[in-house]
């Protein structure tokens, strides 16, 4: 029996110390301890839920179970927001377990222990190495935030060919920028003001446009796709007209109520609204390879792994002040 230290939420919002019991490790588990976690903006959403927050998890493999095969202790390793699947359905055997309709999902399942903790236990089968040219608090805001912009771009063909426009410069967009940019696209970023306009250059985009305030929108070229990080949904009307024809729409942050989009210029152009989730594990060790090779990582302010630390990053967060990724460091 292990006892793990953990944080969860409460009914009040307030972030409480706990304790979780885990027996002795079975099948493929791993017990690991943590080393660092992102924090994202999902988990303001489960804050006043009874359950250990975090799902941007990385550690240090401490022991392994009786049918673990290919990870050992010392290990580093993360994991993200799914950890089980059934295997055997349709979307498991494809690679697409992220649908699978048994799949084990952060906020729906293994409440009792989260990536804000001192140590977890994880299948290995969904556990992914850590590549040696990342670091614990680089590789943690990936797990989530870089696998959601990175699946987007990979699973659905992007070309260096094309001009990829990312609307918000946040947590999500400035990795989306990132990996658009070493993809080989032309990245043009829309952002309310020119307030991040440099950074959004120097992280690698071609192109910034301010869009507050704006009757019309003036690009370079048309945008063969569009993926949307901001918290809310955009003007539509807005951005139509500077989408290419056959271009697709990834609405990637989480909002409450129904999508509305111009229809007859949906129609007219042939555009495609995609809807995508974090990464399947196959495309999630790539994301991370990708990211170690071309030195990507996201730009983060830490806190300490605590009541008060988890409390600070999340009301910072939720605020909107935050640049651009919070890690919490166990201390």
């Amino acid at each position: 029996m292990v006892s793990i230290t953990v944080f969860k939420g409460t009914k009040d919002g307030s972030i409480k110390q706990s304790k979780t019991e885990k027996a002795e490790l079975s099948g493929d588990q791993v017990l690991l301890k943590v080393t660092a976690s992102g924090l994202c903006g999902t988990d303001l959403h489960y804050r006043h839920a009874d359950m250990v927050l975090g799902h941007e998890g990385v550690g240090v493999v401490e022991e392994v179970g009786p049918q673990a095969k290919y990870m050992k202790k010392g290990d580093r390793v993360g994991w993200g927001y799914e950890h089980d699947c059934c295997g055997h359905c349709q979307q498991c055997l494809t690679g697409m377990e992220t649908f699978c309709p048994e799949r084990a999902m952060y906020g729906f399942a293994d409440l009792d222990q989260g990536s804000f903790a001192h140590h977890a236990v994880w299948r290995e089968a969904f556990l992914f190495k850590i590549p040696d040219d990342l670091s614990d608090e680089a590789a943690a805001p990936l797990q989530c935030g870089g696998a959601t912009v990175f699946n987007a771009l990979h699973l659905f063909n992007t070309k260096p060919t094309e001009t990829v426009g990312i609307m918000g410069v946040g947590g999500l967009g400035h990795l989306a920028i990132q990996f658009a940019a070493k993809m080989g696209c032309r990245v043009i970023v829309l952002s309310g003001s020119d307030k991040k306009k440099d950074e959004a250059m120097r992280l690698g985009a071609h192109e910034f446009v301010a869009t507050k305030g704006a009757k019309e929108l003036k690009v370079s070229a048309p945008l063969d796709r569009l993926l949307v990080t901001t918290s809310v949904q955009p003007q539509w009307d807005l951005l139509m007209p500077i989408m290419a024809p056959g271009a697709t729409i990834f609405p990637l942050s989480v909002a409450e109520g129904n999508f509305e989009i111009p229809y007859m210029p949906l129609l007219l152009s042939g555009l495609r609204i995609q809807g995508s989730l974090v990464a399947s594990r196959y495309v999630q060790q790539r994301m991370l390879d990708f990211a170690a090779l071309h030195k990507i990582a996201p730009i983060v302010e830490k806190f300490p792994m605590t009541e008060e630390g988890i409390t600070d990053a999340m009301e910072k967060l939720d605020k909107g002040d935050m640049r651009y990724r919070a890690v919490l460091v166990p201390q």
